[in-house]
């Protein structure tokens, strides 16, 4: 599953980071690393002072309550909508923006804002109510998400407002400190106790230095269970008694989060590639990277009948797992014109150098199989950019924060070990230890969100989607949860097909979030 990560980079600019599960964001299998671009955001055309700024979207608390500010426990003031402005927004999108808690256990405290935006229903007098995104990342703008979903949507519309937010991990990847954005350490594959202690150690002096350096007070407090109360807090300032939810990718843990606190606010949820670590995230790689060893095969039995690929006449994966052997003896050398010099070694190919996603045209498996062909005779440059990129992603204070709240990291050397015997089992050409969980090890807070039972009393059935090449798997382990829902396959690669403008996944949560019509059990749709 491809999904994105938007982080702040030392030097000011935000690159986005794609990798393979989880919104992964979760796992970096994807291996590929996008230019760096800075996120738009729809803007109210005049945006309210709100308190004394801490930084991008964070308020002091205020002498006296304001529109879009807490206004106290468990109360939110109405919305103000203004028409939005800045590129590519449609043109009847409302934007807005409410306050709540940094600490939500300090609901008069520091206040960050959220901003928001709608797409009114084009039939409000049938309207039913409003479907909120819920995005991805973590970090990721679902006000992005709602753009590039508007004109797929256009059904939906008729009898739902459109809703998005922009998470606080999302602020916090715009206004978290330099020093943050700097890598805590070299992740390098632990081969016994120690070695993981000492990595322990390094990153818990990063995590520490950011925490210091922060002024917003989210480093501490970007769990997904914080994002559950926002997304209540939005509910609430729309004065709506239930909502219906759209969540996609690393979004799937946050509306766990949601259904775990509010349970009877839940009109209706679907799923689209969701990650889900109510189980834990090992399983949640199992489940990932065993569906990316099959993918694999595939594409070893892709390249023996594509004559344009670099590896053919040969067994493709074979090559791939001997080139992968080569470099856990002997690192291949290869520098980056972003990143500079480094090295790969088989555990960082396996973790970052091939994609399940061929891509249009098979594109991106013509060019994994170019790059293993010239990897294997020293020439490692092919996966220079997305290995060192992503190493260095996974070990960024400002980005690790945003999931460790999630017990993202190992609990000691008796998880690794017990993982990596699994990950050698069920998918040997893929890293026997995964570089998220690394990243978060040395985390110095108490976990918020770990890892536990989910009870789904009174929680109506969840649609899902997932694509057969890539997220099915975890998507169906999510809507497993809650009796009675379903998971629509969709046949072909990809990740968040509403985000895509897939016609037929999107018909399906329409006619769901509608009329709460569920499809059959096995409902597939065709690749488009």
């Amino acid at each position: 599953m491809n999904g994105k990560i938007t982080g702040r980079i030392a030097g000011g600019f935000t690159a986005r980071v794609t990798g393979l599960a989880a919104g992964l964001a979760l796992t970096a299998l994807a291996g590929t690393t996008a230019a760096p671009a800075a996120a738009s955001t729809p803007a109210p055309a005049s945006a309210p002072a709100a308190g004394t700024s801490s930084g991008p979207g964070v308020a002091a608390p205020a002498s006296a309550p304001a529109a879009g500010t807490s206004l106290g426990p468990g109360v939110a003031a109405p919305v103000t909508w203004r028409p939005c402005t800045g590129e590519g927004v449609p043109e009847d999108m409302e934007c807005g923006s409410i306050e709540v808690p940094v600490n939500w256990a300090r609901p008069r405290g520091k206040q960050v804002r959220l901003d928001l935006a709608r797409l009114p229903a084009t039939e409000p007098a049938r309207r039913i109510g409003g479907v909120l995104g819920v995005p991805g990342g973590p970090g990721s703008d679902g006000i992005e998400d709602l753009k590039r979903a508007a004109g797929g949507l256009t059904e939906l519309r008729r009898r739902f407002d459109l809703l998005a937010y922009r998470p606080r991990t999302s602020v916090w990847a715009a206004s978290s400190p330099a020093s943050c954005a700097r890598p805590g350490a070299t992740l390098y594959e632990p081969r016994h106790r120690r070695q993981l202690e000492a990595l322990a150690a390094t990153m818990r002096k990063a995590f520490e230095r950011c925490r210091d350096d922060d002024r917003t007070g989210l480093f501490s407090h970007l769990d997904s269970l914080s994002v559950a109360r926002d997304m209540d807090a939005v509910r609430r300032a729309l004065g709506e008694e239930r909502l219906s939810f759209m969540a996609n990718s690393y979004g799937g843990v946050a509306a766990a989060a949601y259904i775990r606190l509010f349970p009877q606010r839940i009109r209706a949820m679907y799923v689209d590639g969701v990650a889900n670590q109510i189980e834990g995230w090992p399983t949640f790689n199992l489940l990932t990277y065993g569906n990316a060893q099959e993918t694999l095969t595939r594409f070893g039995r892709w390249c023996a009948r594509t004559p344009e690929c670099a590896l053919h006449g040969e067994d493709a994966a074979e090559v791939w797992r001997e080139l992968t052997r080569a470099a856990d003896r002997e690192p291949i050398p290869v520098t980056s014109e972003q990143f500079g010099p480094g090295e790969l070694t088989g555990w960082h190919l396996r973790s970052f150098g091939f994609g399940p996603d061929p891509g249009p045209g098979h594109v991106r498996w013509l060019a994994f199989a170019e790059a293993v062909d010239k990897a294997r005779r020293g020439d490692g440059s092919g996966f220079a950019e997305p290995v060192l990129g992503n190493m260095r992603v996974w070990a960024m204070p400002a980005i690790l924060a945003m999931t460790c709240g999630d017990q993202r990291g190992y609990t000691g050397w008796a998880e690794l070990r017990d993982y990596r015997r699994q990950m050698r089992e069920i998918a040997p050409d893929f890293p026997s230890v995964s570089a998220d969980a690394l990243g978060c090890t040395g985390w110095p807070e108490p976990v918020a969100n770990p890892p536990r039972p989910l009870d789904v009393r009174g929680v109506p059935p969840v649609l899902g989607v997932g694509t057969t090449e890539g997220d099915l798997p975890v998507t169906e382990h999510f809507t497993k949860m809650v009796p009675g829902s379903v998971v629509v396959g969709y046949e072909g690669p990809g990740h968040v097909m509403y985000l895509q403008g897939k016609k037929c996944p999107i018909a399906h949560a329409t006619a769901y979030l509608t009329d709460l019509r569920l499809p059959p059990p096995g409902t597939t749709c065709p690749a488009e």
